[in-house]
């Protein structure tokens, strides 16, 4: 039986999640996601599928987050038909991301297209509408934790917690039968132990193949009581100054809602009932509403801390939502006083942007960097220490003061990676993705280490690249397509 899987994203670069599993003609993607980046980045999503998709029989969706899920309403215009697995909650958060990003590409769409006019050319169409997420969304096929189920001949799914983001999933797949199957497990994005909300990543104990994450392989983050100090400091800086507004660009799914129960948790600690606390931001509201629904995912700690506090839900108290475009844009009136959580997290769109334009020339105010920006977005031109950033077509000079909380980040770091990897038994088969080229490079080299006579087979993925799973424990790459 032929077992073959063929890398179409995330190869040496963190956005874009895309792999393809071929067993005995059928075909199985491991995530469909956007790439993101600058706008060079944002045209290749443009770019056809590198196979067919009406030949695709399923889809494994480790979890909402757009650079996994993004492109899923284009590979069904494309002519995908079949069922789309994955973990209930993040059939939820798929609907609200998915319409929010459609609502996105409607607007860049008519933005270009103006320009476009201008200069005789025609009109582009959006990647995607609102209808065909509509559709999209007919194909999940919700499951629980644990909930074990044949997504296509010869191939078994069960999904584990990845501690990620509520509904994140570590996806476990059993190919082939007998003497013969393989079990192939892909991390999806690995989250980390000890973080608020959510539960720590699943150890799991058996694998041929483990298709790992590798975002920050090179790297080790702050230990969470440094990260609280120094969160703590800078809201302890801000008000000694008693001028300014803090802006966290943010993760809707994920950091917003760590952020909104940080603030519940350490309000009187770090003094913030000094502070208008603001989340300026729809889909996060959404998705936050969706956290409070699926209580019964969150961790004991949070489980334990709102039955302590009725009334007084942590992700709901001490902040204001900000829906409306109008109540968004009273906000830049006020110039102090203000902590404003609005996405998106890498500063490429959202309200954010708008937040940047009026504070980030005024040298009173913080922006808290808290998540991963990838190569090109405003984001990261301000981690590398930009002097200025376009936004709206106009120079912004950057004089607001810069802090990057990398202990905040949702995903696990080379020790946590590595810890996760030694839980399975024996030392299988490791093939690296969602990493920058020079981050994968570290990790394989540490993670080489591991093994105790030889190296353990190891490799960074390439796009693609294909690999023969027949031949596993050894990595053997073939033709591809």
């Amino acid at each position: 039986m032929q077992m073959t899987l063929e890398f179409f994203g995330a190869t040496q670069e963190v956005t874009g999640s895309c792999h393809l599993l071929t067993i005995d003609g059928r075909q199985v993607l491991l995530d469909c996601g956007m790439i993101q980046g600058g706008k060079q980045d944002a045209l290749r999503n443009h770019d056809p599928f590198a196979f067919d998709a009406s030949q695709v029989h399923a889809v494994v969706l480790s979890h909402a987050h757009i650079d996994h899920s993004g492109r899923l309403p284009l590979l069904v215009k494309s002519g995908f038909k079949g069922p789309i697995f994955t973990h209930k909650a993040t059939v939820e958060l798929c609907d609200i991301m998915l319409r929010d990003a459609a609502m996105l590409q409607f607007r860049d769409a008519e933005r270009i297209n103006k320009r476009r006019a201008k200069n005789q050319l025609d009109p582009i169409e959006p990647l995607f509408t609102e209808e065909d997420v509509a559709l999209v969304m007919q194909q999940f096929v919700a499951l629980d934790y644990g909930e074990s189920c044949e997504v296509a001949p010869h191939v078994r799914l069960c999904l584990s917690d990845a501690g990620h983001i509520l509904g994140s999933a570590i996806v476990e797949l059993w190919l082939g039968q007998t003497a013969a199957q393989k079990k192939l497990v892909f991390s999806g994005d690995l989250g980390r132990a000890g973080m608020p909300i959510l539960h720590d990543p699943t150890f799991i104990d058996s694998a041929d193949l483990v298709l790992m994450e590798s975002t920050y392989g090179d790297r080790l983050h702050r230990s969470w009581p440094d990260t609280l100090a120094e969160l703590k400091a800078i809201f302890a800086s801000t008000i000694k100054r008693s001028r300014g507004n803090i802006l966290l660009p943010a993760f809707s799914v994920g950091r917003a809602q760590e952020l909104l129960y940080l603030f519940h948790l350490y309000a009187k600690e770090w003094d913030l009932s000094r502070w208008r606390i603001c989340l300026d931001s729809p889909m996060a509201i959404r998705a936050t509403r969706v956290y409070v629904e699926n209580y019964n995912l969150m961790d004991e700690d949070f489980k334990r801390f709102t039955r302590l506090s009725p009334g007084q839900h942590p992700l709901l108290s001490n902040v204001d939502f900000i829906d409306s475009t109008e109540e968004s844009m009273e906000l830049n009136q006020i110039h102090e006083g203000l902590i404003i959580i609005a996405g998106s997290g890498m500063c490429n769109g959202g309200r954010i942007r708008c937040h940047l334009a009026h504070n980030l020339a005024n040298s009173l105010c913080d922006v808290i960097i808290c998540g991963y920006q990838a190569m090109g977005t405003p984001g990261r031109l301000l981690v590398d220490g930009a002097d200025s950033l376009t936004i709206h077509g106009n120079p912004v000079p950057v004089k607001a003061k810069l802090h990057t909380i990398g202990g905040l980040s949702a995903h696990a770091d080379q020790a946590e990676l590595l810890n996760w990897y030694r839980h399975f038994t024996g030392t299988p088969s490791v093939v690296l993705v969602h990493g920058e080229s020079e981050a994968q490079k570290v990790l394989l080299s540490t993670l080489q280490q591991l093994g105790e006579s030889a190296p353990i087979e190891s490799a960074i993925a390439e796009y693609a690249n294909c690999l023969d799973l027949n031949a596993l424990p050894k990595l053997v790459w073939v033709n591809s397509r």
